[in-house]
């Protein structure tokens, strides 16, 4: 056993043991009759093959295979739900006039935030326009702008977006990474056009109220933003559900995350008040975040258990795939 098959029979650890055992020979040879002859470590995307393989043959030992296909439909929502929230701030941001208490400002933008917003927004423009694998790519960068905003404007002493505004955008990103390489127009076509209604929208408000968006009372659009999220989630399960269609429920779980974060402002000033703290510091904040994690995360989980425990009259199943199936993913 060379490097390569010893560094491929550790990965295959992804699998469930019956399926390593029954089909594992065929996949290490497989991927070994189409390594090159000087390889020593598999490549990117064999790694990536073989964990999502992995992943999805445990989610179907488990009883829950259509949680990726509900991925893949939260992936749609969170995306929607990101370049929306783009759209609000990037109309925020613009300051219109100068504040009587000298703020800080990041040129005509009231923070740096005015870079992340536009990522999402040409993010958007690009799922609608150009080839799929660009969207993942550009998904990426907007996530990683949206990450680094925070490091790079303290380091530089410049206007950042909150963290509440931030984390949840944050997540979003990460859900959107899996968005579908393939979907009808309309779907692609969707997402901008949120943000641009979003856009317009705001625009009309700054203009009614001249709420600038620094002392502006701008948190309450997140909280809002999160229940018509969960809200077409809930739409969305429910009329899937009706065709025996499980993926909106496994999207709805799945969005849980999102969706409390999106909350995060009322929710840290409620923990604020809770612990008998003066303000809201970057502590509470992480952990109200932390505590959204969790039990959305536990949600999931319990979720996923419930599907794996076999109903008492129900016949035992096997991991061990069927004659035909595919050696890497199980279908």
């Amino acid at each position: 056993m060379n490097d390569l098959e010893r560094r491929y029979r550790w990965l295959l650890h992804a699998y469930p043991a019956a399926y390593r055992q029954a089909r594992g020979a065929e996949i290490i040879g497989t991927y070994l009759d189409l390594a090159e002859p000087d390889r020593h470590w598999p490549s990117p995307a064999d790694v990536a093959d073989l964990l999502a393989g992995g992943v999805r043959e445990r989610l179907r030992a488990a009883g829950a295979a259509d949680l990726i296909p509900g991925v893949r439909l939260a992936a749609i929502l969170a995306f929607t739900t990101a370049t929306a929230l783009a759209g609000i701030w990037t109309v925020a941001e613009q300051v219109t006039e100068q504040s009587r208490w000298g703020v800080a400002t990041f040129g005509p933008f009231a923070t740096t935030g005015i870079i992340v917003w536009t990522a999402w927004l040409l993010t958007a423009v690009i799922h609608a326009l150009a080839p799929a694998p660009w969207t993942a790519a550009a998904v990426g960068v907007a996530l990683l702008l949206t990450t680094a905003v925070v490091p790079v404007a303290d380091l530089a002493r410049l206007p950042r977006p909150p963290l509440f505004v931030l984390l949840p955008q944050a997540t979003l990103g990460l859900l959107a990474l899996a968005i579908p390489a393939s979907s009808a127009r309309w779907q692609r076509l969707a997402p901008l056009a949120v943000a641009l209604a979003a856009g317009v929208t705001t625009a009309q408000l700054v203009a009614q109220r001249g709420q600038p968006y620094r002392w502006g009372n701008w948190g309450i659009y997140l909280p809002e933003a999160g229940v018509a999220l969960l809200l077409t989630a809930m739409v969305t399960a429910a009329a899937l559900a009706l065709h025996r269609d499980t993926r909106g429920l496994w999207a709805l779980l799945v969005l849980l995350t999102p969706t409390g974060l999106l909350g995060l402002y009322p929710l840290t000033e409620i923990t604020t008040e809770l612990i008998n703290a003066d303000y809201a510091n970057f502590r509470v904040i992480a952990s109200t975040a932390a505590t959204i994690l969790t039990l959305t995360s536990a949600t999931l989980v319990t979720a996923v258990a419930t599907r794996r425990r076999p109903h008492p009259n129900a016949p035992a199943s096997s991991t061990v795939p069927i004659r035909g199936t595919c050696p890497t993913c199980g279908r």
